[in-house]
């Protein structure tokens, strides 16, 4: 094993495109839906409406020169290429941290809170909440490797991000995620807590008291729509969790199909009135769905549900096990999914320092809400840093 670590840039084959724009085109359609909302599913003027964008108007090659102004670089854990993000801080003293995607996001939600998060001043801040931030893409995600035997669970991909930022020279470091980055994050506090400087997880994943007798408002709603995301949420994790090969082909053929499975989760966890667009452009929306089409890898992606999910599922639905002592920061978005309250967190993380609920926000904060977002980073560190002195 080598532990080099290589620059990377994005380049795309021209043919790709091509053929992207040639399959959006010849798209064969279903009918209408016969509701006049989103309850079956994404609506036909909708996603043709996207894809049409998509196929016409959409330009992947300014992306693609952005996202190579970001230093990116690759390096090989456990026989599986790694792609990350490294951006290090002008200011010294520079905390480390490391930050954890999920699924159908990828590195991309970060990308507007890479310079306020590693320069501060120059967005206002101070510097001495400047971070080394690091962005690691999943296994089977983006331009990491794919996976071509079982057993890459959450639990190996924290073992993983700690033997990268070892090879980055840190020893010491703060995680933060959300999604699959919450069940990571909380992992490397299960199997490396000495090295970790503290946790800030959006949110953390901890089973709701269902069974208590003085349950706040906030606690029936959480509760009502962690109910709700069961009975007409959750048929995509179902099949992920399952069958994600089969579902993998259409996904990995079809672009139309890949937007329309990716784009109801953007619309459906995000927090807006109504209107996506208000929250993520057009362009950013298919920046993310063709990250996934170039790279072939809806059905990798997938396959992490069929790997983890069910330990996913334990943590927030069984009486808490692991109790985790490192120092934990927790954010809380309103239109998330789960939203634990503090007292339910606190019986799986005993050493909660930092609490707060956002007034705006869903699942992809970073995206959405790139200040509140930044904001939360910080105020968590710096409760974190207070903590260990």
């Amino acid at each position: 094993m080598t532990d080099r670590i290589e620059p990377f840039s994005i380049s795309v084959d021209g043919a790709a495109l091509a053929d992207l724009r040639d399959r959006l085109r010849h798209t064969r359609w279903p009918e209408r839906e016969p509701v006049s909302d989103w309850s079956q599913g994404v609506p036909l003027s909708y996603l043709q409406d996207l894809c049409g964008y998509w196929a016409r108007r959409y330009d992947w090659r300014p992306t693609e020169a952005r996202l190579n102004q970001i230093p990116q670089f690759t390096t090989t854990i456990d026989d599986l290429d790694i792609h990350f993000l490294h951006v290090r801080s002008p200011h010294p003293g520079a905390a480390p941290l490391i930050m954890t995607h999920g699924w159908p996001g990828s590195f991309l939600e970060f990308e507007q809170v890479l310079g306020p998060l590693t320069d501060p001043p120059a967005y206002g801040g101070d510097a001495a909440d400047a971070f080394d931030v690091v962005v690691p893409s999943l296994p089977g995600y983006a331009f990491s490797g794919k996976p071509a035997s079982a057993g890459w669970d959450i639990h190996r991909i924290a073992r993983a991000w700690a033997e990268l930022m070892t090879r980055l020279g840190y020893r010491r470091f703060l995680a933060m995620g959300s999604d699959w980055g919450t069940s990571i994050s909380t992992s490397l506090a299960l199997q490396h807590p000495a090295r970790l400087l503290g946790i800030h997880l959006v949110p953390p994943l901890a089973p709701p008291d269902r069974a208590a007798a003085d349950l706040t408002d906030d606690e029936r709603a959480a509760l009502a729509d962690l109910d709700q995301r069961g009975r007409t949420g959750s048929g995509y994790s179902a099949i992920q969790a399952t069958r994600p090969q089969t579902i993998g082909y259409a996904l990995t053929d079809s672009p139309a199909g890949l937007c329309a499975w990716i784009a109801e989760k953007l619309w459906a966890w995000t927090d807006h009135p109504g209107d996506l667009g208000q929250v993520l452009t057009a362009g950013q929306v298919l920046d993310n769905i063709t990250l996934y089409w170039l790279t072939g890898t809806a059905a990798s992606s997938a396959r992490l549900y069929w790997q983890s999910i069910a330990q996913v599922t334990k943590w927030f639905t069984t009486a808490a096990t692991d109790t985790i002592t490192v120092p934990a920061g927790c954010s809380i978005f309103p239109k998330e999914v789960p939203r634990p309250s503090r007292r339910w967190a606190q019986r799986r993380f005993a050493n909660i320092v930092y609490w707060n609920e956002p007034g705006r926000g869903g699942h992809f904060a970073a995206w959405e809400q790139p200040s509140l977002f930044t904001g939360e980073v910080r105020a968590a560190a710096r409760s974190c840093h207070r903590e260990l002195r």
